[in-house]
């Protein structure tokens, strides 16, 4: 018993800390960008879309597909950032506690 002990000790740091981390996601913000910087997008850690930035010189209403596509590509580039500080922000709580295969964090 004193192992289940450990266990449900360990589980309710886990679950502390996956709050405070969802804390840090709420608050954190991280910015994809496209076109060389010419369009960036800023999201929060939890992926809601803050901020968007366009240089003015892409406003051309005969190239509104370039424009289109490079948002995407900033938004896409966002939330890459965003799942990889996820990930790293879940690694850094999870430490060396052995999940089962298949499962993964945030649930």
């Amino acid at each position: 018993m004193k192992n289940l002990g450990q266990m449900m000790k360990q589980a309710q740091e886990v679950q502390t800390k996956m709050q405070e981390m969802q804390e840090r996601l709420a608050e954190a913000e991280l910015t994809g960008a496209s076109g060389g910087g010419m369009v960036t997008i800023t999201m929060t850690g939890k992926g809601e879309v803050r901020r968007v930035q366009i240089d003015p010189g892409l406003i051309v209403p005969d190239d509104r597909e370039v424009l289109e596509d490079l948002i995407a590509a900033a938004v896409n580039d966002a939330r890459q950032k965003v799942d990889a500080f996820t990930q790293e922000e879940t690694q850094k709580i999870m430490g060396g506690l052995q999940l089962p295969p298949g499962v993964k964090l945030p649930f």
